[in-house]
């Protein structure tokens, strides 16, 4: 099966401007194709995962992959699946994030000479002319077609501001830009991107008279149509130290029933002859493919030996595996008031929830447990005696640690 074919096998393909020259050029290893990253944060999040495993697809299969840093679109924000305006980032802060996102990136994209590039869109973009930008591109898009784009819908029902309105024309710049510069001759990105890539091939070919390529992937959504990636409102990140690896890996084991396959299939790389017999699969067994799966896509991100010791860790919790690998969280003295210290504190000082208010709701609602009995009083105290041999704390079944003194 060549890669275009196992593209649309994984089900990865949402949209494309040209299917007959898309695939030959892919099939061919002929594409130089661009992803763009706006640095929005310090780490890459795993709404990122499914964009990186297809340039990793892509890049073994002979194709050139370009990893476009937004240093300046960054700047703007990006208006997409949003009903509110984005953060504005310092230029230092923005740089900061660009420079995260470069170290995470070399885990899955091989970089050098003849190999994948890395490019930040500040380098021409912050330069640029305003009068001289409208120019050169403003008579290549229409207000009323930028309207009516989708990505845009949103945003028009609160307000949508001028800035974020040339998010569009940025983005269409980059890939006219890289075109010329850099050979790139076709753009990838989510579904809800659509809009802003057709605006780069439509001023590709009125101002060049040439033809580029744009494809969308398909948004990883549950079986409820929320897209995958966050938990308790957060994001799952691929930074170690804001998402450890046995987050990431519990995140993955939690998947649910219907949504394990499609997973399966979307972001591993697990030969399709294989998941096609997993897809047989039914009740106990589909446990067994949540830990599949968690385990290949930590083992990515994280290393062998971390994807290892999560699984470990994980099969702790259900009575089976090394309990020493169970992940640990270590209380300062200081933190302790006469020698004893309140397990709602506990609870938020291990990340299991986010605040005391939500730690005495998990309580109330019998959803925390000490050593195995349920915790019924916000008033429950664990001494410096319990934590000097560790004590172990669970809420719900996603989440445990096991708290020891400093």
């Amino acid at each position: 099966m060549k890669i275009y074919e196992e593209l649309v096998a994984r089900g990865l393909i949402a949209q494309v401007t040209d299917e007959e020259h898309i695939r030959e050029m892919i099939n061919e290893g002929k594409a130089t194709f661009y992803i763009g990253f706006d640095c929005t944060a310090d780490s890459l999040t795993a709404g990122h995962f499914m964009a990186l495993t297809l340039m990793k697809r892509l890049q073994l299969a002979g194709n050139k992959p370009i990893a476009l840093i937004g240093g300046g679109t960054t700047m703007i924000g990006d208006p997409s699946g949003r009903t509110d305006m984005r953060k504005m980032l310092t230029p230092e802060d923005i740089q900061h994030n660009a420079e995260c996102f470069k170290r995470q990136m070399e885990r899955f994209i091989e970089f050098g000479e003849g190999k994948a590039m890395m490019v930040n869109n500040a380098d021409w973009l912050l330069n640029l002319n305003y009068i001289d930008l409208l120019r050169e591109v403003g008579a290549c898009f229409s207000v009323n077609n930028m309207l009516r784009a989708e990505c845009y819908k949103q945003r028009m029902e609160k307000g949508l501001s001028f800035l974020e309105f040339n998010y569009m024309i940025m983005q269409s710049y980059d890939f006219y830009y890289m075109f010329q510069k850099f050979g790139c001759n076709m753009e990838f990105g989510g579904d809800d991107q659509w809009s802003n890539m057709l605006g780069g091939t439509e001023l590709i070919r009125k101002k060049l008279g040439k033809d580029a390529y744009a494809m969308t992937i398909t948004l990883l959504t549950d079986s409820n149509g929320k897209k995958m990636g966050k938990t308790a409102g957060n994001a799952v990140w691929l930074d170690p130290n804001k998402t450890s690896p046995y987050e990431f890996f519990q995140y993955w084991r939690n998947v649910g029933d219907s949504d394990v396959m499609k997973c399966i299939r979307m972001l591993t790389f697990l030969p399709l002859e294989e998941i096609n017999e997993m897809d047989k699969w039914e009740g106990s067994q589909l446990n067994e493919a949540k830990e599949i799966l968690a385990y290949e896509l930590t083992k990515m991100v994280h290393g062998e030996d971390e994807a290892t010791k999560a699984k470990e860790a994980s099969r702790a919790l259900f009575g089976s595996g090394d309990s020493s690998l169970t992940p640990s969280v270590e209380v300062d003295e200081s933190s302790l008031v006469d020698g004893q210290i309140d397990i709602n504190s506990l609870l938020v000082l291990g990340g299991m929830v986010p605040s005391k208010s939500e730690g005495r709701r998990a309580i109330e609602q019998g959803g925390v447990t000490l050593e195995g009995e349920k915790v019924t009083s916000v008033r429950t105290f664990i001494t410096k005696e319990q934590l000097q041999s560790g004590v172990l704390i669970k809420r719900g079944k996603k989440s445990f640690n096991k708290f020891i003194l400093k």
